[in-house]
C-alpha cells in the first residue's frame, strides 16, 4: 500500500486526493493535513460569500474524502506540531499543496499608513478566517480605492458596494456584517494599471457588477477604449470573451447615475504611485497615467507617463497579486514565489543538475504560482498524481519506517481534528443559518470550532 501525505486541504489538495483514491492500478491510502480545524481553504475563506454556488465544489471534495484510505488531521501544522523529517519516516511520498499565502506590495510611499490594507486580509476577515476575525477596517470612510483588476479585487469592490440586506442572506461571518451594517463607503475605485482588454477579471464578475441594488457603475469612455496595441492583438486572435468583456465595459461608460447611494467607478490605465498622508492615516491616492508597449516576450506591459492625479480616498486595498512562502526542508524560487518543480516532483535548483528529491511533490500554486481559477488546479493535480504514480511504479519512494502517523499526530496536537469532527461542525453551522435563509453561519475562532466538535456523548475525546 502506497502511503501518502498532503499538506493542506484546499482545492489543490482534494483534488489531489481525488485524483489519487479514484484511480484503481495502485492501491493508495491518502492522509491530508490541515494547519486549521477546517478543510476547504479557499473555498471556505476566499470565495465571496455572495458567490454560493462556487462553493458546491465541496461536494467532491467530500465524496472523495468518503472513500477508502482517506484521513483528515487538521488544527495540525506541519512546521509546527510535526516537521517533514516526521512526514518521511511514515510516508513513501509527501506533496504539498500549501497556496500562495501572503500578498505583493506595492512598493509605494504611504503604503504602510494605516487605512492601507491587503485586499487578502479584508476577504478572510468578513470570511470568517479565525487568524483575521479581530482585524478592524475603517469603514467610516467614504472613499474606497481598490488596486487591481483581478476577481478578488472585484469581490472586495461588490462587497464594499452590497447592501446590508443583501449580505445577510449569505454566509459572510456576522463581525462583518454587523460591520458592514454601518459602513458609510459612498464610492469605490476600481483601479487597473493595463487596459481594459488584459484586465484579469471574468466576465461573469465584472457584469454582476452592473447588476448592485445599492451601487450604480460607471467606467471613462476614454479608459475603455482599446489602444491601437490592444486592437491589434483582439483582431489577430479574435477572442469573443475578450471583446465580450470590453462591451461591457463601454456599456458603464455610457450608463448614467440613476440615484443609487454608492457609485463604483472602474478606472484604467493608473497606477499608484504614492499613498497621501492626511491626520496620520491614509487621505489619498495619487495615479500616473499609463500607455501600453509591447515588451520583449510580445505581452503589452504598462509604462508610466509625466500625467498624475490625485483621488481623495481614506481607505485603500491592494490587490496586486500573490506568492507562496518557503517551506521547511524545501528548495524555494525566491523571485517566482514556487517551490521549483518538474510536473509537481520537487527539484533541487541548488544542484547543477536540478534533480529530483525522492518523494517529495507540490501541486496547486506553491507549484506553479497564482494563476487561474478553483478549477484550474484539478488539471494541476492531475499531472502531480501522474508523476507520484509513475515514480511508485518505478520504486522510486521514500522508505518509511513507520506504519501509522495517528498516535505520533495525537501525542503531538492533542486537538486534532478528524473527519467527523469536521462534520459535525458543518452541521452545526448549516443549523444556526437556516432560521434565517443563510446557508450557514461561520464558527470564526478556533476555541468555538473546537467546543462545537467535542461536545454530546459518543465524540472522540
Amino acid at each position: 500500500m502506497l502511503r501518502i501525505a498532503v499538506v493542506g486541504a484546499g482545492p489543490s489538495g482534494f483534488f489531489l486526493v481525488e485524483k489519487l483514491l479514484s484511480q484503481d492500478t495502485t492501491p493508495v491510502a491518502v492522509d491530508l493535513f490541515e494547519r486549521l480545524p477546517t478543510p476547504y481553504g479557499l473555498v471556505r475563506y476566499g470565495v465571496a460569500p455572495d458567490h454560493e454556488k462556487i462553493r458546491n465544489v465541496t461536494r467532491s471534495f467530500d465524496k472523495a474524502a468518503g472513500r477508502a484510505g482517506f484521513r483528515f488531521f487538521g488544527n495540525v501544522d506541519v512546521g509546527t506540531h510535526l516537521s517533514l523529517d516526521d512526514l518521511r519516516r511514515f510516508y513513501h511520498q509527501v506533496c504539498f499543496t500549501t497556496g500562495a499565502q501572503t500578498d505583493r506590495h506595492m512598493g509605494i510611499p504611504g503604503e504602510d499608513l494605516p487605512g492601507s490594507h491587503a485586499a487578502t486580509e479584508f476577504v478572510a476577515w468578513y470570511n470568517g478566517h479565525p487568524d483575521y476575525r479581530d482585524r478592524v477596517f475603517d469603514l467610516s470612510a467614504e472613499r474606497v480605492a481598490v488596486v487591481g483588476v483581478g476577481n478578488v479585487a472585484v469581490d472586495v469592490a461588490r462587497i464594499l458596494c452590497r447592501t446590508p440586506e443583501e449580505l445577510a442572506t449569505t454566509d459572510i461571518a456576522d463581525h462583518a456584517l454587523e460591520a458592514l451594517r454601518t459602513s458609510r463607503v459612498k464610492e469605490v475605485y476600481l483601479l487597473g494599471r493595463r487596459g481594459p482588454a488584459q484586465a484579469a477579471f471574468t466576465n461573469p464578475e465584472v457584469k454582476e457588477l452592473g447588476e448592485l441594488e445599492g451601487a450604480d457603475v460607471c467606467a471613462r469612455a476614454d479608459e475603455v477604449e482599446l489602444d491601437p496595441l490592444s486592437a491589434a492583438v483582439l483582431a489577430r486572435e479574435d477572442d469573443a470573451t475578450t471583446r465580450k468583456k470590453i462591451d461591457i465595459l463601454r456599456s458603464y461608460a455610457e450608463r448614467a447615475r440613476t440615484g443609487k447611494p454608492r457609485l463604483l467607478t472602474i478606472r484604467f490605465l493608473v497606477s499608484p504611485v504614492a499613498l497621501l498622508e492626511h491626520n496620520g492615516r491614509v487621505g489619498g491616492i495619487r495615479l500616473v497615467r499609463n500607455r501600453l508597449v509591447e515588451g520583449v516576450d510580445g505581452e503589452l506591459k504598462a509604462v508610466a507617463g509625466e500625467e498624475t492625479e490625485d483621488l481623495p480616498v481614506e481607505l485603500v486595498f491592494r490587490s496586486v497579486g500573490y506568492r507562496g512562502v518557503a517551506l521547511p526542508g524545501l528548495p524555494f524560487d525566491e523571485r517566482r514565489g514556487v517551490v521549483p518543480n518538474e510536473s509537481g516532483r520537487v527539484v533541487d535548483r541548488l544542484t547543477s543538475e536540478g534533480s529530483p528529491l525522492l518523494g517529495l511533490y507540490v501541486s496547486g500554486w506553491i507549484k506553479r504560482g497564482p494563476s487561474g481559477v478553483i478549477g484550474t488546479n484539478k488539471p494541476d493535480a492531475a499531472e502531480t498524481a501522474e508523476s507520484m504514480l509513475a515514480d511508485a511504479r518505478a520504486g522510486q519512494t521514500l522508505a518509511p519506517e513507520g506504519h501509522d502517523i495517528a498516535p505520533l499526530v495525537r501525542e503531538r496536537q492533542p486537538d486534532v481534528v478528524e473527519w467527523p469532527d469536521w462534520q459535525r461542525l458543518a452541521e452545526h453551522e448549516a443549523g444556526l443559518g437556516k432560521p434565517s435563509g443563510r446557508p450557514r453561519v461561520k464558527c470564526t475562532t478556533v476555541g468555538d470550532m473546537l467546543a462545537v466538535m467535542r461536545k454530546d456523548l459518543g465524540l472522540r475525546t
